[in-house]
């Protein structure tokens, strides 16, 4: 069985520089230096301006693997040349965020605020509601996201809390009172 994926070339863009060390992966790009030690049973090479991914044994798990290196590799040299971002946004009435330093506060109807410390590879900005998450590293973007929003999700019956700018929350109908006649009194 073969991978869509893994057998995908990675074309390496311009400004980035790539280095294969046995099994580490680093790639350098404008915008700063990622590193990766691929699975063993992976094989990684240079051809041209291309990163080939193959895998060394064929087996069921080596072919799941060889795909997410590949993505893996890919996400690399994207983030070195570009950066990734995820946007949340603030709904509710006196929901605020602001950076204190470099630290993000967030007031989302506690009694206090909660401080956020800021990693050192990644950016936040705050402009009115919506909160930008920034960096090299997609996983570390999406896993600082996901954590600010852990703090408040968006509650189902007010819509209030802190989603993904975009994001849909289905609202749940709440409960309604019995009308006076359905009570069974007469």
């Amino acid at each position: 069985m073969m991978s869509r994926i893994g057998k995908k070339p990675i074309l390496i863009l311009k400004d980035v520089e790539v280095k294969i060390d046995g099994q580490k992966v680093i790639i350098k790009g404008p915008m700063g230096e990622l590193s990766r030690e691929v699975r063993p049973e992976i094989n990684v090479e240079i051809k041209s301006d291309a990163i080939l991914v193959s895998p060394k044994i064929n087996s069921g798990n080596t072919n799941a693997f060889w795909g997410l290196e590949r993505a893996l590799l890919q996400n690399m040299i994207i983030g070195v040349k570009q950066g990734f971002e995820k946007k949340l946004e603030l709904q509710g009435v006196g929901y605020k965020a602001k950076l204190e330093g470099e630290n993000l506060m967030l007031q989302v109807g506690f009694s206090h605020p909660v401080e956020i410390k800021k990693p050192k590879d990644i950016d936040f900005k705050v402009e009115k509601n919506i909160i930008t998450i920034s960096g090299i590293d997609k996983t570390k973007v999406g896993q600082m996201a996901a954590k600010i929003k852990k703090v408040k999700p968006p509650d189902r019956y007010k819509g209030k809390g802190i989603r993904y700018l975009g994001e849909y929350v289905p609202k749940k109908a709440g409960k309604t009172a019995a009308s006076a006649s359905s009570s069974g009194e007469s």
